[in-house]
């Protein structure tokens, strides 16, 4: 025992981990299929000009965005150009529909089996998405001439090998989930994310000749990651109590047992960040479309792209960073009363017998369970707001411009850290071992 006693505890962990023959084989299997993944990333479309897609990169913030979605790929406009993106917004569409559309809702109160029914019509729903989206990028890299005009017959090639792409990388993903550690949609995306981490290192060292304004950088990074993390697991508890009957010797006795609703401080997650950014960069990038090339005289369209140009120093990104604090703040509200409106807790106590002290099932349990997600949420939608504009804050405050942090990444990556080392710890602990998270 001195040996084990001896190690560090999180180094001890893993070796426990390792030594558990279907654990092992968990680990090895995700970081197999990552590695898969990853080959997958870099096999390319025919007839792309990589300098032309650098360029485009460089001057277009949702691009960025649609990169980080795609674990990378799409910077290098492979086969899974798209990664699981498509995937995801037919979640969250159908996530939006069910408490909307009756035949839904009933579909997903049928419980094991009425998840699988949602997850096929998800599936099938991200074959369209995957569809216009692969064409629509293709129209998008062709007007921008990193694509070459090409005919009908090549286009639709194109638009199914990006279709299968995306279905490739969400397979792979469910894979993951089935036979590996932790969820494998986002393990996907926290892959493509990590491994842009060696270049953006990089960048750093070019940086060199501001190393104060690096290290106040690298440190505004580590304090998000720990706010994230605080943030990540932070919940209100609210107290419940359930009345059991118990049968003993011919005779009926009732027993209290009591418990607690965990209401998460951000219940959205990242969600609120992918709609606000969608939202705010949808003008600029419409605009360009209309704007006049450098060089002649600037019109609206100018002024607009400009105007939502996350790039822009202040005070013009001021406008761009401000509207997209409220936004983040807006819909973390809207998702987060969407997802608790699904959950129907209240209903879900006055079946199963339980209710908060003090407080009288129904209508005043609901009143007060929505008093009290609405107080929390105000921390979680301003945490997520300040996290959201922290990329901007730090370039301005340490002057480092050759490395975007972002925070999105920031989020996806803590999150599915987290989640990841949950799942080992509730392996480890089923096992009698000591996990990673005291």
């Amino acid at each position: 025992m001195r040996p084990r006693q001896a190690r560090p505890r999180l180094l001890q962990a893993m070796l426990d981990a390792f030594s558990l023959p279907d654990l092992r084989r968990r680990i090895l299997l995700t970081v197999g299929l990552l590695v898969v993944f990853r080959f997958v990333a870099h096999v390319p479309l025919p007839g792309v000009d990589a300098s032309a897609l650098q360029d485009l990169f460089d001057r277009n913030a949702m691009m960025g965005m649609l990169d980080m979605f795609s674990g990378g790929a799409l910077r290098n406009f492979s086969v899974a150009a798209m990664g699981v993106y498509p995937y995801i917004t037919a979640s969250i569409i159908m996530m939006l529909l069910v408490p909307i559309i009756p035949q839904l809702q009933a579909i997903s109160q049928e419980g094991e089996a009425g998840r699988h029914r949602i997850n096929r019509i998800t599936h099938w729903l991200t074959v369209p998405l995957a569809g216009l989206q692969g064409y629509g990028q293709l129209v998008l890299l062709g007007r921008e001439g990193v694509i070459a005009s090409v005919g009908i017959l090549p286009t639709a090639t194109m638009v199914l090998s990006l279709i299968a792409g995306t279905m490739f990388c969400v397979w792979l993903g469910e894979l993951i989930t089935e036979y590996g550690i932790g969820n494998g949609i986002s393990i996907i995306i926290f892959g493509g994310i990590v491994a842009g981490l060696p270049d953006m290192v990089g960048r750093g060292f070019l940086a060199r000749e501001n190393f104060g304004g690096l290290i106040i950088y690298i440190l505004i990074a580590l304090a998000t990651i720990l706010v994230i993390v605080i943030f990540t697991e932070a919940h209100r508890r609210i107290p419940v109590q359930y009345a059991r009957s118990v049968f003993r010797g011919g005779r009926m006795y009732k027993q209290a047992g009591s418990t607690h609703i965990p209401l998460r401080v951000n219940t959205a997650g990242m969600i609120p960040l992918i709609f606000a950014m969608s939202v705010v960069i949808f003008p600029g990038m419409i605009a360009s479309y209309f704007a006049n090339p450098a060089g002649a005289d600037p019109n609206l369209a100018n002024h607009i792209v400009n105007l939502f140009d996350p790039r822009a120093a202040l005070p013009m990104g001021l406008f761009y960073w401000g509207v997209y604090f409220l936004l983040v703040i807006g819909f973390a509200f809207f998702y987060t009363m969407v997802i608790f409106q699904q959950q129907d807790l209240p209903g879900v106590l006055q079946r199963q017998g339980g209710f908060i002290p003090g407080i009288r099932p129904g209508k005043h349990t609901s009143n007060y369970l929505n008093f009290v997600i609405n107080r929390i949420t105000w921390a979680g939608a301003l945490f997520l707001a300040v996290v959201a504009v922290m990329p901007f804050l730090a370039r301005e405050v340490t002057d480092v411009q050759v490395i975007q942090l972002s925070s999105m990444g920031l989020l996806i990556m803590v999150g599915v850290a987290l989640d990841t080392m949950k799942q080992l710890e509730a392996q480890l602990v089923m096992r009698r071992y000591e996990g990673f998270i005291k």
